[in-house]
């Protein structure tokens, strides 16, 4: 586990820019310098309304952003915020995935994220982008021209099909020595089978419930495992050893439920 600081805080930021990524998402800028390492999360908190972490989706030397899908009260209130408005912003939190050559990138719908800095910092990774439809699929423009592979359910837009179809087809034909990946758990399950499969490591970015982001409230447990500070980012070997990956989440109250029960308590 990483040492960090412990900036418990919300500051207040104000909006800089907002980009349309595609339908129902959107990326919220800051003139800001924020000391990130890739896969790392903040907390993003709406007066009056919740806080919830979100990926750090973009940063560079004076500026950041993170990218939201509106698909609850906290995001859809978000998607209503204009230039100028202002957020309260703490962290960075949690680790961050590790740089290594012959990468593979699999993101899954607004999971892409996620892993967008960490395609930043690797060298001509292969990227696996999915999403429902053509609508969906986020930062098209952005990895224009790199190694990208787009899927689609339906067939909109790319390859018809989901993002293991595609990754079965990379390992199969590329020198991939590593997977990263970050969407919906069930994606990330067959993900992690498929390198096993291959003998190949794979990090994955988890996302579950975080009321404090640093390890007191226990809200975010997996297993005996925190994704708050143990996580977001896990590696195989752990993936294997935790028997509610892809299974199990719990909801604010503590509950374990199912991954469908806790996505529709959710939406």
């Amino acid at each position: 586990m990483e040492c960090q600081e412990r900036t418990e805080i919300p500051k207040l930021m104000e909006i800089s820019k907002i980009v349309q990524e595609s339908k129902g998402n959107k990326s919220f800028f800051f003139k800001h310098k924020l000391d990130c390492k890739p896969g790392q999360f903040i907390m993003v908190w709406l007066p009056n309304v919740d806080e919830k972490p979100m990926a750090v989706s973009y940063t560079n030397k004076d500026e950041f952003a993170f990218t939201s899908q509106a698909v609850g009260k906290f995001t859809n209130t978000l998607d209503k915020l204009k230039k100028g408005d202002k957020l309260g912003i703490r962290g960075p939190y949690g680790n961050s995935f590790s740089i290594k050559r012959d990468a593979c990138v699999v993101g899954g719908g607004v999971g892409m994220a996620s892993v967008s800095t960490l395609i930043d910092k690797l060298k001509n990774p292969v990227i696996i982008n999915g999403a429902r439809d053509k609508e969906h699929l986020i930062y098209l423009k952005r990895y224009k021209g790199k190694n990208l592979i787009a899927v689609t359910d339906n067939g909109s837009y790319g390859k018809k099909g989901f993002t293991t179809d595609a990754l079965k087809e990379s390992l199969k034909n590329n020198n991939i020595k590593i997977v990263y990946t970050c969407g919906p758990e069930i994606m990330m399950k067959k993900v992690l089978e498929l390198c096993n499969k291959h003998n190949v490591e794979c990090e994955a970015s988890l996302e579950r419930i975080m009321k404090c982001s640093y390890g007191i409230c226990g809200a975010c447990m997996i297993n005996d495992k925190l994704v708050c500070i143990d996580g977001p980012i896990f590696n195989s070997q752990q993936l294997n050893k935790l028997s509610e990956f892809g299974k199990y989440a719990r909801l604010k109250t503590g509950r374990k439920v199912t991954l469908e029960e806790y996505h529709s308590w959710k939406g």
